[in-house]
């Protein structure tokens, strides 16, 4: 399951374990059952989350690979109840591919707009050219990527519970959030509503505290 965001990044889902019926069944071993039925466990549900008791929640876990600019990762890492490992700049050499803004899709109605990217364009090039002349010269790789801008695209696995994963989407999938960090926010939201629609509906619902998710579509 991928997501393509921004010009050249992604969201895919890699790994998971659990579904809303994980949550459901962490729920109930506190009376030693099972779950009961679909009615009776979507408003168990519903109540765990309408009355904050969210740790059920942490028995379902995501893995995504992740593909972004440099910037949205370490906004992203802020976020450290997760587990990352990231794309090492030290042991591989960095690929020529930057994040070019969409300006009009950010709402920049510039008339500049083209001539703002071809600054853009231009800073990359001399930076990547910067960088590989550097490693022909013989400069280790953790030193000539230092030349490199914030929007170089890096990768890195995310491995999460539900519980923190819906922590991030209040604070991400908000518009208060960097247009950018936004995309990919919504991005995680689709797959999570996808695997878990019963989770993904009591959490926006009751606690989700951001305004990009009303209408998301899976």
């Amino acid at each position: 399951m991928t997501i393509e965001v921004l010009d050249k990044g992604f969201v895919k889902l890699v790994d998971s374990m659990g579904t809303d019926l994980s949550a459901v069944r962490a729920a109930r071993i506190s009376h030693g059952r099972e779950p009961i039925d679909e009615e009776r466990d979507k408003r168990l549900l519903e109540h765990l989350m309408k009355s904050g008791h969210e740790s059920p929640f942490e028995h379902i876990v995501f893995t995504f690979h992740v593909k972004c600019p440099v910037f949205v990762a370490r906004q992203w890492m802020r976020h450290r109840i997760a587990s990352y490992n990231e794309l090492s700049g030290r042991y591989t050499e960095m690929a020529d591919e930057f994040y070019i803004p969409d300006l009009e899709k950010r709402g920049n109605m510039n008339s500049d707009n083209r001539s703002v990217q071809q600054i853009f364009e231009e800073s990359y090039e001399r930076s990547y050219e910067q960088y590989k002349k550097l490693l022909e010269m013989g400069f280790q790789r953790e030193l000539a990527r230092l030349v490199l801008p914030l929007a170089t695209y890096t990768q890195f696995l995310w491995t999460i519970n539900a519980r923190s994963l819906m922590n991030f989407l209040s604070l991400r999938a908000d518009s208060h959030a960097q247009w950018e960090m936004q995309q990919f926010a919504v991005a995680v939201a689709r797959i999570f509503k996808q695997l878990c629609p019963w989770t993904f509906e009591a959490f926006v619902k009751y606690r989700y505290t951001g305004d990009l998710l009303k209408e998301v579509e899976p």
